[in-house]
């Protein structure tokens, strides 16, 4: 078997394994898992209002697992993405609420300023890793907690007066689509979906395609040996984090001019940015793996919504079985790796 075809096998073995061991602990607890997952199913895609729902779902999952991905995929592990997101929404919602333009210009406008706000939240772990070799996984995930406080306070102080959300933004700046509404029997689906894909199409093109790619990728798998081949090993890695960043940023802009159209103060994170985390590495970190992976997640999220309507199920199961699909694909890299190191110590 080639290891083409086992990267492909495993997120597919471990979604089943993930969801089996779902069905055993529904048994256990005394529900019915083929009601539970009929319910999930209903939920996601049974009927457009729900489908509409999962694919809006999907939306910031993409940026939020190619931002994890891109970071990865360059040899860094970018933990701030939710963090990135949040002060990328708020942005967003700043400029929705404090200019008055034509939407041509007001919409991608709020777009460009989120994904610059996230991108330079990103600048300053990718700095201290370049310049003082400070390791990335400590400053992102300080700085998630930096972005939450921060958020909530504009929130509060400075985008609106004294309350716990502020104004919706300006039609000129919103992303909602009345057609896609009404194809979707009025679900919240928005154009930030289009967005995405081209967004996941420009992540492979920067990857797989360009020369920027080629020396993010060298330097990610052998700095010594970029640095030796003329590379700037601090400035692609600098660049690096500001690229993961910016998809972060412009996810959080989705939920701010798209499915939310304000900003909110958040009690804990949204959570959005951690999933993101689980998207890329059941998406193996490719952009179609990405687009994917965020599909089901998206399914997962908004089916789970269902199960205690429908068959009694708690919502929470989903949350187990996700975590069950990473545990799998994570032991399926460890076994993967374990044979591969057998295979060497038998030549």
């Amino acid at each position: 078997m080639s290891n083409r075809l086992i990267n492909v096998m495993i997120p597919i073995i471990a979604i089943i394994l993930g969801l089996l061991c779902g069905a055993i602990m529904m048994l256990v607890s005394g529900y019915n898992p083929v009601s539970g997952y009929s319910a999930l199913w209903n939920g996601a895609m049974g009927d457009a209002f729900y489908f509409g729902e999962t694919i809006r779902q999907m939306t910031p999952y993409i940026f939020a697992g190619l931002a994890v991905a891109f970071a990865f995929r360059t040899g860094l592990f970018n933990i701030g993405v939710e963090g990135q997101l949040l002060v990328g929404w708020v942005a967003a919602v700043w400029v929705g609420l404090s200019f008055d333009l034509p939407k041509v210009i007001h919409l991608p406008f709020a777009i460009i300023v989120a994904a610059i706000v996230g991108a330079a939240w990103g600048f300053l772990p990718g700095l201290l890793k370049a310049r003082l070799r400070v390791h990335e996984v400590i400053v992102t995930i300080m700085m998630n907690y930096i972005a939450l406080h921060t958020t909530n306070y504009l929130v509060r102080n400075v985008l609106s007066d004294q309350k716990d959300t502020t104004p919706r933004v300006s039609e000129s700046a919103t992303l909602k689509s009345p057609l896609l509404e009404q194809l979707t029997d009025y679900s919240s689906l928005h154009y930030g979906i289009f967005l995405a894909l081209v967004a996941a199409v420009m992540m492979w093109f920067i990857i797989e395609k360009s020369t920027l790619g080629y020396e993010l990728r060298s330097v990610g798998f052998n700095q010594h040996a970029s640095q030796y081949a003329g590379m700037s090993v601090s400035k692609n890695i600098i660049l690096s984090m500001v690229i993961s960043g910016a998809f972060a940023g412009i996810g959080g802009a989705m939920e701010a001019l798209g499915t939310f159209g304000y900003a909110f103060q958040h009690a804990t994170f949204s959570g959005i940015g951690f999933d993101g985390i689980a998207v890329a590495l059941l998406g193996a970190n490719t952009a179609i793996g990405v687009i994917l992976a965020a599909f089901l997640f998206g399914g997962l999220k908004v089916g789970a919504l269902n199960m205690p309507l429908e068959s009694g199920v708690p919502n929470e199961l989903v949350d187990i079985v996700i975590a069950l699909i990473i545990f799998f694909i994570a032991s399926s890299y460890m076994v993967k790796w374990l044979i591969g190191r057998f295979k060497k110590g038998v030549k």
